[in-house]
């Protein structure tokens, strides 16, 4: 199956930051992903909304938090390792494509049935002899 995805105020989340759902998207009261489904309702106010990683859909998944089950905001990865190893690999040689050996030959085509000819000049399909 594949996932299709429509643009909306989704998209704009970064992913694993948890922001305050009023100010991210106001509407009604919601309920918490971790409570128990009986709970009440919280406002928008009380709310957090968290995007998470999903393995088969690259735009995530939106989950509404109260403040006693917010995730964790991850701590940032430091900008300097990636660059560090970046700096260690040698850069690849650019690739080139060879020149041909030789140069390939012109195909003749049969003037009656229009396919191409064998290098003999015989047409394969007619029998008929092409210059």
């Amino acid at each position: 199956m594949q996932i299709r995805t429509s643009s909306d105020w989704r998209d704009a989340l970064p992913f694993d930051t948890p922001l305050q759902a009023s100010e991210v998207v106001p509407g009604e009261d919601s309920r918490c992903a971790r409570c128990p489904s009986g709970s009440a309702p919280l406002p928008r106010t009380e709310l957090w909304v968290v995007k998470h990683r999903h393995p088969n859909n690259p735009a995530g998944f939106v989950r509404f938090y109260c403040l006693t089950h917010r995730p964790a905001v991850a701590a940032p990865r430091p900008a300097s390792a990636p660059a560090a190893r970046a700096r260690s690999r040698p850069a690849p040689k650019p690739r080139t494509s060879r020149a041909p050996s030789a140069p390939e030959r012109v195909a003749s085509v049969c003037t009656t049935c229009f396919v191409e000819v064998p290098p003999s000049g015989i047409c394969g399909v007619c029998g008929g002899p092409v210059d």
